[in-house]
């Protein structure tokens, strides 16, 4: 999803008459993206290799201090939204976890990439868990990243969920972005056996953030695809109530 598109499409029922989304502030949308690809991507690859290459740290030792600008961009969005929401509660306890794991067991290069691969898991894990909550998990991410996070937009996004096709879309995407978390996670797991750390070190952030661009553009197409059938339900609805009225 490019950072100037406003939210995703939502799809319809036949009785639905919602609300268009408040405008979007492109400007905000772009800085947010910028900073979560440098912080969470660039950052921590230019850390390792500057670490390990020039400075001799160790590998473990590189990956720990790669770790902290994932938290200084949950810092920063926390700051300019002046506000902690779900999604920032979500990350900040996964780099917690993270932290914590990191400590446990072999001090490796490999055994810290198990243990990353072992919390995308873990995320994959948690979004199908959420789907036995009230909401799940793509409810709040969906906030996050198809809202400018003011307040107009989050109120319009929470007022989403009182239709059953929203709902639904919501489940069903929160159903493929956990399964499809949960086989990234065993790929990762079983390629930092077979491939060197420094080829490790830059492969795995692609291969996430890859994974998550690919479940970007399906959950987009979806949404569109779910928006179409609700539109052509809703006009079908529509027409069959002219219809009646005549008769």
């Amino acid at each position: 999803m490019s950072a100037h598109e406003g939210p995703p499409a939502v799809p319809a029922t036949a009785t639905d008459e919602r609300p268009g989304p408040p405008a979007r502030s492109g400007a905000a949308s772009a800085i947010g993206w910028v900073l979560t690809i440098g912080l969470n991507v660039v950052a921590p690859i230019l850390t390792y290799n500057t670490l390990t290459e020039d400075h001799g740290w160790s590998e473990f030792a590189a990956l720990l201090a790669g770790s902290a600008w994932p938290v200084l961009d949950s810092a920063i969005m926390v700051a300019w939204r002046r506000k902690i929401d779900e999604f920032a509660v979500v990350t900040l306890v996964f780099l917690v976890i993270t932290a914590l794991v990191s400590l446990i067991g072999a001090h490796t290069g490999r055994a810290l990439l198990i243990k990353d691969s072992g919390m995308t898991g873990l995320f994959g894990l948690l979004c199908l868990a959420t789907l036995l909550a009230p909401r799940p998990l793509m409810f709040y991410f969906g906030r996050k990243f198809a809202t400018d996070g003011t307040p107009a937009s989050t109120a319009w996004w929470n007022g989403m969920w009182q239709y059953e096709g929203f709902r639904s879309t919501m489940r069903t995407m929160t159903l493929v972005w956990g399964v499809a978390y949960v086989v990234e996670a065993a790929v990762r797991v079983a390629l930092a056996y077979a491939l060197p750390t420094k080829t490790m070190v830059t492969l795995s952030p692609v291969m996430i953030y890859g994974v998550l661009g690919a479940l970007g553009v399906w959950t987009a197409w979806f949404g569109k695809r779910r928006a179409a059938e609700g539109a052509r339900r809703q006009a079908e609805a529509a027409a069959a109530a002219a219809a009646a009225a005549a008769a």
